[in-house]
């Protein structure tokens, strides 16, 4: 299991192995984290999205999923891309499984590359609707349970609000940050 952080703060910013970006299906960049980090990552990760969609995803990367570029000018080395469903009390169930394999294929693919530190944004808890204190739930309990050789998890959340619910969520869980958390 991956030692677990929060920050709040800007995923942007932060020196690790991988980011995770909470992607549109597309992979061509987007609002809210998606924007943030082609922004500052700059023109070689759309570059890289653009050849991933030329390629083995010419419909795009499908819900649940995950997939690695370059990291261009972030301080990180690689971006995982990974795009959450959509919130719908309907079809919870199902959405909330989508929501919890974008954190598992996410480890994966990290590990995968051989990162061994990830930041993580909260997955579908923006524009997507997802209610935050469930979607901290999910994304914790889901990267806790995971076997992995990734040694941080870090949650990097924007906002207070944001934080609050993730560390609420952990002690819900039972969980216990690893390492001192951090407001930037």
């Amino acid at each position: 299991m991956a030692r677990i952080t929060l920050v709040e703060g800007d995923i942007t910013e932060q020196k690790v192995d991988a980011v995770c970006n909470a992607a549109n299906s597309s992979l061509l960049g987007g609002g809210e984290v998606d924007g943030a980090i082609h922004r500052r990552g700059g023109p070689e990760i759309l570059a890289e999205c653009r050849q991933l969609r030329a390629s083995h995803y010419g419909k795009g990367l499908v819900t649940g999923r995950a997939v690695a570029t370059t990291a261009g000018r972030l301080p990180a080395r690689w971006v995982v891309h990974t795009v959450g469903p959509v919130y719908l009390a309907e079809d919870y169930e199902r959405r909330a499984e989508l929501l919890a394999s974008c954190y598992r294929e996410s480890l994966r693919v990290a590990a995968e590359l051989g990162a061994r530190t990830v930041a993580f944004p909260a997955v579908s808890a923006g524009v997507f609707g997802w209610p935050l204190d469930d979607a901290a739930r999910i994304a914790l309990s889901t990267v806790a349970g995971e076997r992995s050789t990734v040694e941080e998890a870090r949650f990097v959340l924007f906002g207070s609000e944001s934080y609050a619910a993730f560390e609420r969520a952990l002690r819900e869980l039972g969980l216990h940050e690893s390492g001192s958390g951090q407001r930037d």
